[in-house]
């Protein structure tokens, strides 16, 4: 797994790499009420907003952790958000997105150095 300065992780899979929240943001933003996912086939840059989140705290964007385009997405979290509470770094995967070049991965963080910067 790899992970982003917003508090997401990424896993690939079949070549094509899985998105969600880190455990540290799912308790950050609490109780997790409504979730808008993107749409399938969007293409997405680096940073744009793609997923937003609401719990009983606040308001929250996901930002695209790459570029690429979205190829699928966990369309049970919109009826059900709060699993994200439950398992934000398993089944409540956001969404699926494939990239050209999967080597960008190597710039993002591993599990040891996110832990050190959440401290």
């Amino acid at each position: 797994m790899k992970f982003t300065e917003e508090h997401e992780w990424l896993r690939v899979e079949d070549n094509v790499v899985v998105v969600g929240i880190t455990d540290h943001a799912s308790e950050q933003l609490g109780d997790i009420v409504f979730i808008e996912l993107p749409e399938v086939g969007t293409t997405v840059t680096k940073d744009d907003e793609i997923v937003v989140i609401e719990s009983v705290k606040a308001a929250s964007d996901v930002l695209a952790p790459l570029d690429g385009e979205i190829v699928e997405v966990n369309e049970p979290l919109v009826d059900e958000p709060s699993k994200v509470n439950d398992d934000p770094m398993g089944d409540a995967w956001m969404f699926k997105m494939s990239v050209e070049d999967l080597s960008v991965l190597d710039d993002l963080m591993d599990e040891a150095a996110y832990k050190a910067f959440i401290g």
